[in-house]
């Protein structure tokens, strides 16, 4: 650390470790200077009654007990106020209430005070000095007061208090000119320094807000981190763990009937997917995983291809036109294709998929459509793939719709705009807008019945794999 940034002693055999000055982060470097300046104010005025009391004429001619009394009296204005300016900055700055005991006495102290100022000053005379010594008396108290009431408050509290003694000081046997002169300077003098303490904490309450705001925009970036993660693994794990499972059965029902060499081909099949998501599930931990659109497509074609699923993407002979998309767009089709394969694999009793890949009109339209809808399933159940692609569409400007259409198909259709500089043109979300929400241009839902779904759509019954889909247990 540091030099000096800690610092050892001893009190009562105890080693006691004290923060120094550079071992401090600027904010407590502000609050410690912002609250010692209070207390500096405080403590000033004290000295500075103390002295006042201790003047000859006081020592000379007033009573030995108010003699004595009197700077007692001083330090104990200070004491206790300083335990008020404590729990008023506590106060200002939201950490817990002022007892009102405490300003109670506080006042009673401050009044005491004054008023012996005032009873010198008619008995001693202290010529010259009862402007200081009623502003010295009343600095303590006000310093602390004014942070726990309203500026109103304060005002009128010294007005108060200067029309009291614009009635006591000429009782003192002072003039008019130097009644007013003594008025304007405790008027002065504690309506500059309560003001200096205001604005003082001001500035460090506003520190401390920009502190909490730094500290909420760090968490939320870390619940976004959160967020990106697992909407990262589900679209990972999702697609392989279906062709592990159906892969598995598959082995089981081939070494069931005696054909051991397919069954071994499935099982290290199934031993390549599941290395290739451990080593996929540590590029989604780094944070650097992307998918590729043309890889994912022929993986769609493989994966439902083996399930016993006919898949065909758009035309045989060309393909879709996907290579002059932008690296951003493709990536978010890719995960839609991944997504859909995975809801086609789960969900219904699919024979023929197909998907298409068609840019028209400044946008990039990517369908998936499948056959083997059944019969609706119990409506609120709901999933999270979806929800994630809406995520990553609506990041580009773009949106997600899906539903079941006429002839017991299922169609799911993402639409991403494809600006001519090559580049996605990303929305500004307004304050509330979620891309991941339920408001969006239209509840979605899987493949083969699904995710998010209006009531009446789901698909019911018992897909491959021995899935039941409706409860919600095994969805993706």
């Amino acid at each position: 650390m540091g030099a000096a940034a800690l610092r050892t002693g001893k009190i009562g055999g105890a080693r006691v470790r004290v923060r120094g000055w550079s071992g401090r982060s600027g904010l407590a470097k502000v609050d410690l200077y912002t609250r010692g300046t209070v207390y500096l104010l405080i403590w000033v005025a004290l000295l500075a009654l103390t002295l006042l009391m201790l003047t000859r004429p006081v020592r000379l001619g007033a009573h030995p007990v108010v003699a004595v009394g009197a700077p007692l009296l001083a330090l104990a204005n200070g004491v206790v106020s300083t335990l008020l300016a404590r729990r008023a900055m506590d106060a200002y700055l939201g950490q817990g209430p002022v007892p009102r005991r405490l300003v109670f006495r506080a006042a009673v102290v401050a009044a005491l005070a004054t008023g012996t100022a005032l009873w010198l000053a008619a008995t001693v005379g202290m010529e010259g000095m009862l402007p200081m010594a009623l502003s010295t008396a009343l600095v303590p108290f006000v310093t602390g007061h004014c942070l726990i009431v309203r500026r109103r408050t304060t005002v009128l509290l010294h007005a108060g208090v200067l029309a009291l003694l614009a009635v006591l000081v000429p009782l003192t046997g002072r003039g008019t000119a130097e009644t007013l002169f003594t008025l304007g300077t405790v008027a002065f003098t504690i309506g500059w320094l309560a003001f200096t303490a205001r604005i003082s904490m001001w500035v460090l309450a506003v520190m401390w807000e920009l502190r909490e705001a730094r500290d909420v925009q760090a968490r939320l970036a870390v619940a976004e981190e959160r967020l990106r993660f697992g909407r990262d693994l589900h679209d990972v794990l999702g697609r392989n763990l279906a062709v592990i499972a159906l892969k598995s059965e598959l082995a089981v029902q081939l070494a069931q009937r005696g054909g051991e060499g397919p069954a071994l081909e499935q099982m290290t099949e199934v031993q390549r997917i599941a290395r290739e998501s451990q080593r996929e599930v540590r590029d989604v931990v780094r944070g650097y995983r992307g998918a590729d659109l043309r890889t994912e497509l022929d993986g769609a074609r493989g994966v439902l291809g083996a399930a016993g699923i006919r898949c065909t993407i758009g035309s045989p002979e060309a393909g879709p036109p996907a290579d002059g998309l932008p690296v951003e767009i493709q990536s978010a089709l890719a995960w839609v294709v991944r997504e859909a394969t995975t809801n086609v694999l789960r969900h219904g009793e699919a024979e023929h998929c197909a998907i298409g890949l068609t840019t028209t009109s400044g946008a990039a339209v990517l369908t998936v459509e499948n056959d083997g809808v059944r019969s609706p399933a119990a409506p609120g159940t709901r999933g999270t793939g979806l929800t994630g692609l809406r995520e990553r569409l609506t990041a580009l400007g773009g949106t997600l719709e899906a539903g079941p259409v006429p002839g017991a198909r299922f169609r799911l259709t993402a639409r991403v705009p494809v600006p001519a500089s090559g580049r996605p043109d990303v929305p500004r979300q307004e304050p509330g807008d979620s891309a991941g929400g339920t408001d969006g241009p239209a509840r979605v839902s899987a493949p083969g019945g699904t995710d998010e779904r209006p009531p009446g759509t789901e698909p019911g019954g018992t897909g491959r794999g021995g899935v039941t889909y409706g409860t919600g247990r095994d969805r993706v």
